[in-house]
């Protein structure tokens, strides 16, 4: 490392200069600046003979420079932060005061024609000259602080969006010392600003010579303005162009959260690939929501799991009067608890580990919590699984759910909301079967309550969403593990094709069909564009960055299928309350007879024998074919 960079590490690591130099380089400047002008007017001999009747002449002009310097706050500005502000106030500062020191001239000076005396001249390049030495002093010291003071790791970058939320990145990374990105350049979609410069910058439109463009460059990160978030999740062209280009991407959280004066590092982050997935934010009323859950019990079940963690997160933002969390994940609800405890220690929190199947324990609890609100996210989910253990998913998808809801109308529940799936809508694999039976029977309990069948008021609502991202055994999470280890990153077809939802916005959308919905829906959510699984992996593999990682077709899993649906081909939908959910019309069933099919059920689900189990799923749902299974022995 060369001197001058230890000089300018040591100086720039200091937080800022102390004001007190600050004033003593300003004044120091003014003087400089007297006796370089005094000299230039009479002359160096001269000005050796008058050295002391001036310095103490420019000692009574320097009063007023320190006056309005404080007045001013000239020295109260961190010199490598310098705006055009501060060196507008520079600029106010000595003008006032050279205006007082002509004054106090004129009252000393004994001249006939005091507007050709020279002092007045004297007064007037001074001021001129010591604001020029001021300013250029803090521009220096801003441009050195900007181009020298920065990380051993500092990398060339280009911004994607060139309005506010672009310009306001750019200053703050500018800011960001020591720097962690250097500026070179933006990019926009509007051709007309195409080799324009902004802050010194050159701007790049978006066209297919942007990736030479980035190489030639030698751009290293596009970091992506907080205000084009939503635009540039769904140019997934403009995503290739800078991953081909071997760029990392970076993006701060979303542009309604954003603040262009208080961007701090640990905003800016490497994307992930859940940021690049083409989808529309969602935005809920949650206020109203929180109205109709405040002051009330709550149940959740499941609430050691990614969605049941979520709606305890998000109900829990309302105060309810209290809260009964289930779960049987002993790990899982240690960590809901510490959670509870630290941020809502005003709620009371009931973390409970058990089995929901537990019908004993939970009329006990029932009984006591006296529940408004049962949110039932607690099921088995992952498909193969499943398929290999359909008794299994039975007793604790569909007996758990009967349970519940049982006791749900037992205790006067005003709502029940159970979360299912889209793989319910023609089932192929015993997972998806088991949630569309829960559907069925909490939908036909529901009907039964209002034709006066069974005595109760509870208000049964379904809501039927796909995959979420970042939940527990997501697809993603298994891709980083497979590219960490070097490969290779397995899928199952190179067709298949799968919804995806944020965790926060399903949750959002399940609280409020839950707590709006009036009893017996089947609520649909609007999940997007559906994306190839196929293309997740290959972008996922050039985002790490690793050389060689291939991708292997290992076929489609047991149960599995192509293409999720959210509506069976004999279903339609009604509009609902928010644009995006729509409301399922479905078959309507018999309680009675449904609520004997499921007894039957379980009943032979406890003899453990897989086939005889989903052979009467499949009376119950005609439409459950089953894929790729043992099961499509059944079917024939």
């Amino acid at each position: 490392m060369s001197r001058f960079s230890k000089l300018t590490d040591w100086y720039f690591s200091k937080d800022a200069t102390p004001y007190w130099i600050i004033v003593i380089m300003d004044i120091a400047i003014f003087y400089a600046a007297w006796i370089a002008i005094y000299a230039f007017f009479v002359g160096y001999q001269e000005l050796l003979v008058n050295f002391w009747p001036l310095m103490h002449t420019v000692t009574i002009f320097a009063i007023p420079q320190l006056i309005f310097y404080k007045i001013f706050h000239t020295y109260m500005s961190v010199v490598r932060y310098s705006s055009f502000v501060d060196l507008l106030q520079i600029i106010y500062a000595v003008s006032c005061a050279s205006a007082v020191d002509v004054i106090l001239h004129y009252f000393t000076n004994n001249s006939s024609d005091y507007f050709t005396d020279t002092r007045v001249v004297q007064i007037v390049l001074v001021a001129v000259a010591a604001v020029f030495v001021m300013i250029f002093i803090r521009i220096v010291v801003k441009f050195m602080y900007d181009n020298f003071y920065q990380s051993a790791d500092a990398k060339n970058t280009f911004i994607y969006g060139v309005k506010d939320g672009g310009i306001g990145l750019a200053k703050n990374i500018r800011n960001d010392k020591p720097a962690r990105f250097i500026l070179k350049g933006f990019i926009t979609h509007d051709e007309s600003l195409n080799y324009t410069h902004l802050l010194g910058e050159k701007v790049y439109s978006v066209n297919d010579k942007l990736p030479e463009v980035l190489v030639k460059n030698k751009i290293e990160v596009v970091l992506v303005s907080p205000l084009r978030n939503d635009e540039f999740r769904e140019n997934t062209q403009l995503q290739d162009y800078i991953i081909s280009a071997g760029c990392k991407i970076y993006m701060m959280q979303l542009a309604g959260e954003w603040d262009p004066s208080k961007v701090q590092k640990t905003e800016l982050r490497p994307v992930k690939i859940e940021d690049l997935l083409p989808r529309e934010q969602i935005q809920v009323d949650m206020d109203s929501i929180g109205k109709l859950i405040q002051g009330k019990k709550i149940i959740v079940t499941g609430s050691g799991g990614s969605i049941g963690s979520e709606i305890v997160r998000q109900v829990a933002k309302y105060s309810p009067a209290e809260m009964l969390l289930l779960d049987q994940a002993e790990t899982p609800q240690h960590d809901v608890s510490v959670e509870m405890a630290r941020n809502y220690p005003n709620i009371k929190v009931n973390v409970i580990v058990t089995s929901i199947c537990h019908s004993t324990r939970m009329d006990i609890m029932f009984d006591k919590f006296r529940p408004d609100y049962v949110f039932h996210a607690a099921a088995y989910k992952h498909v193969p699984m499943m398929e290999g253990n359909p008794q299994e998913a039975v007793l604790n998808n569909v007996y758990s759910t009967k349970v519940m809801a049982d006791l749900s109308v037992k205790y006067g529940v005003k709502k029940f909301v159970m979360i299912s799936t889209d793989k319910a809508v023609n089932p192929t694999n015993v997972m998806g079967c088991s949630k569309r039976i829960c559907e069925i029977y909490v939908q036909s309990l529901n009907k039964a309550e209002q034709d006066g069948k069974v005595k109760g008021n509870t208000q049964f609502v379904t809501t039927r969403f796909g995959n979420v991202l970042g939940s527990n055994g997501s697809v993603i999470p298994l891709f980083e593990q497979q590219i960490k280890a070097g490969g290779p990153v397995t899928v199952t077809d190179p067709n298949i094709v799968r919804f995806f939802m944020l965790i926060p916005e399903a949750c959002k959308l399940v609280l409020e069909a839950g707590t709006k919905g009036n009893g017996g829906e089947i609520f649909v959510f609007d999940m997007g564009k559906a994306v190839k699984i196929s293309d997740l992996a290959k972008k996922m593999i050039k985002l790490s960055g690793a050389e060689g990682i291939e991708i292997k077709y290992t076929g489609l899993r047991e149960g599995e299928k192509l293409y999720e649906e959210m509506l069976a081909s004999t279903e339609n939908t009604l509009p609902s309350f928010h644009e995006k959910i729509r409301i399922a019309k479905v078959r309507e069933y018999d309680y009675s007879i449904v609520r004997e099919q499921i007894d039957n059920l379980i009943a032979v689900a406890k003899t453990y024998q897989p086939m005889a189990t989903v052979k009467v799923m499949k009376e119950i749902v005609p439409e459950y074919i089953s894929n790729n299974s043992v099961y499509t022995l059944l079917d024939k």
